[in-house]
């Protein structure tokens, strides 16, 4: 499998379920904006199957003209508890590090409002291993258009292209990855739903630890404690 995938001069993660654990926060914010409206709370399972889209992409379909005022209302109750629920996923904080080692591009490319997005990164510690962190709204369009990876290796010397990968759990970072011309990957636990990704199927990984492993095999000069 590693050989279907070049060696990469940039990695562009997803940040939400791909290095930290956000699905709880995530719920709980939805549940918010839809008792504010009325409207009936979602399961974890209905969660993790609607969530994918920026609000601004997302947000007009399921509230109508309410959704600039669906917007403050979520926006407020997750400025309340995301920092409460921050927890990166198991081996993330380890990979960063010892990517930060390399001669690699890291850059974070998020439907998160970006002052959310930075404010977590900052409060974890991990702001200066990536070039940048690119949330929703900070460019001219969000995931999956290639304008936010565009944006995220601006300045880098890296262009678009295989040897970018785009690592993200769900299909919108899959199709982001496509859009920019990047090798896609998807990292979680769960493995591809049958037809979940018809045009084009990621390379799978099931974690971080399988990341630098994968990374690792490819000879990519990742620190030498990591392999």
């Amino acid at each position: 499998m590693s050989l279907l995938l070049p060696p990469p001069r940039a990695l562009v993660f997803d940040w939400d379920n791909t290095l930290v654990d956000s699905w709880l926060c995530i719920q709980k914010t939805y549940n918010a904006t839809f008792r504010h409206f009325g409207l009936p709370d979602w399961s974890m399972e209905e969660t993790k199957g609607q969530v994918a889209a920026s609000m601004r992409d997302s947000f007009p379909a399921m509230f109508g003209d309410r959704w600039p005022e669906a917007r403050e209302v979520f926006s407020n109750a997750f400025a309340e508890i995301h920092l409460d629920h921050l927890a990166p996923l198991p081996d993330a904080a380890a990979l960063l590090e010892a990517l930060a080692e390399t001669d690699l591009v890291l850059a974070v490319v998020s439907n998160k409002r970006g002052h959310f997005l930075r404010k977590e990164a900052e409060v974890l510690g991990w702001t200066d291993y990536f070039s940048r962190l690119v949330g929703a709204e900070d460019a001219a369009a969000d995931k999956p258009d290639a304008a936010s990876v565009l944006l995220a290796l601006d300045g880098t010397g890296v262009n678009l292209g295989p040897d970018v990968w785009f690592i993200g759990d769900s299909p919108v970072d899959i199709q982001c990855a496509v859009n920019a011309g990047c090798s896609p990957v998807l990292l979680r636990p769960e493995p591809p739903r049958p037809g979940e990704f018809p045009v084009a199927p990621p390379h799978v990984l099931d974690g971080c630890r399988s990341l630098g492993n994968l990374l690792c095999e490819l000879s990519v000069p990742i620190a030498l404690k990591w392999c």
